[in-house]
């Protein structure tokens, strides 16, 4: 299985330099991995004590970044290198203070395994949610090196728990630790054969709620806002944007729109141009050069801005629970707004809850969503009874950073 599973890496890496005159991501991708090993050797040289930090994206490092501040606080004398899978996390954090060195993770292949662990020489290794990756895992097992999957998640349906993902579940057994989010993976994990597991929650709370704690004003979304009320819709897909623009045509009179999607591409940006006519449109990259006041859905097209945006909404979307995948609802929630997206949240364990609590709305059209908005400007006691439960759900789940960090 070994083998094929290489030769699946091997092939999707070929689709993705195949893919890259046509997308810009994928050319960022391929881009991002010329010359990585001779950039390793000039950085990590004269390095010692290497804390390796891997995140798949941007949310993965937020995730991980909290454990980053306290193992630097803890230990003067590390290098902690990040490395990433998607452009999505690399190129809005490539030059982050935190971290001593900041790049893509080369294709998991054997060969590539064996190289970076080589030059990089990690004491300690964090993977941040997810990322298994066979062949560095298995470099790292047999090295002795240590390493570690932080705010992890599992379910019973994932492939490792099915007769056919056997082969892959040897490999998690190679982990040193797991530190887990939810009874359930812990559960599940034992009941596989993996007894070095402990709950300590999720460290995106720690994250997001040190990022509402901070003292910060954005003036131009107050600006665009004026005397509106904020609807903050982010990490949106094609799916999202339709329902919004369907229910934007209901509540512009009492509503501006801000939209963050997911993929910041000139075509992704157009393509929401067109579905908000005939709407006033104005792009984050116009700000400086235009008045925001004047118009009626704002588009941020750059990435690294959401997450302080959401501050400002009266109520919040999150995207990715139509195709994709939800994406991180905390963002929003720790800044107490009524939360809404689509109809496939079930894998999302805070999504889940939030539902569970009267917090978060799922919503499978925009006539939905307008209802719930309808009965809130109503019931403006259920609205802010609402908002309460997103802060106290926040507060109620703070640290699981200093969960890990006792361990070491």
């Amino acid at each position: 299985m070994r083998l094929i599973y290489t030769l699946i890496i091997h092939l999707f890496t070929c689709l993705i330099k195949g893919a890259s005159p046509f997308s810009l991501k994928a050319k960022l991708w391929d881009n991002g991995r010329k010359n990585i090993f001779s950039f390793l050797e000039k950085n990590c040289a004269a390095k010692k004590n290497m804390v390796w930090f891997h995140c798949a994206s941007l949310g993965e490092f937020e995730q991980g970044k909290p454990l980053m501040e306290k193992i630097k606080q803890q230990e003067k004398n590390i290098t902690i290198l990040v490395t990433f899978f998607s452009p999505s996390g690399f190129e809005v954090k490539k030059n982050d203070p935190l971290a001593d060195i900041i790049t893509y993770l080369p294709a998991d292949t054997p060969k590539n395994a064996k190289k970076f662990i080589h030059i990089v020489k990690p004491t300690k290794v964090f993977f941040i949610k997810y990322e298994y990756w066979y062949n560095y895992i298995d470099e790292l097992f047999r090295l002795k090196i240590p390493f570690y999957y932080i705010s992890a998640n599992f379910r019973k349906s994932q492939y490792f728990f099915k007769s056919y993902g056997n082969w892959f579940l040897k490999q998690l057994k190679k982990c040193s630790f797991f530190f887990v989010q939810n009874e359930e993976s812990k559960t599940i994990l034992e009941q596989h054969g993996i007894s070095k597991v402990a709950i300590a929650g999720d460290t995106r709370f720690d994250r997001v709620y040190e990022i509402a704690q901070q003292n910060y004003s954005l003036d131009f979304i107050s600006t665009f806002k004026a005397e509106k009320k904020l609807l903050v819709a982010g990490s949106t897909w094609l799916p999202d944007e339709k329902l919004l623009a369907e229910l934007f045509t209901k509540v512009n009179k009492n509503y501006k729109l801000v939209v963050a999607p997911h993929v910041v591409e000139h075509h992704r940006i157009e393509k929401i141009k067109q579905l908000f006519q005939p709407f006033s449109v104005v792009c984050f990259s116009e700000k400086e050069t235009t008045s925001l006041s004047n118009y009626d859905i704002f588009i941020i097209d750059t990435m690294g801005w959401l997450s302080k945006i959401y501050k400002y909404a009266d109520i919040a979307y999150i995207g990715g629970a139509f195709k994709t995948g939800l994406h991180n609802i905390l963002e929003a929630a720790v800044f107490a707004k009524p939360l809404f997206f689509g109809p496939h949240f079930k894998k999302f364990n805070e999504a889940v809850e939030l539902v569970e609590k009267g917090a978060a709305f799922p919503v499978s059209d925009a006539a939905q969503m307008k209802n719930k908005i309808d009965h809130f400007e109503k019931n403006p006691s259920d609205y802010h009874a609402t908002c309460e439960i997103c802060k106290k759900y926040i507060v109620d789940n703070l640290g699981a950073t200093q969960k890990i960090i006792t361990f070491f």
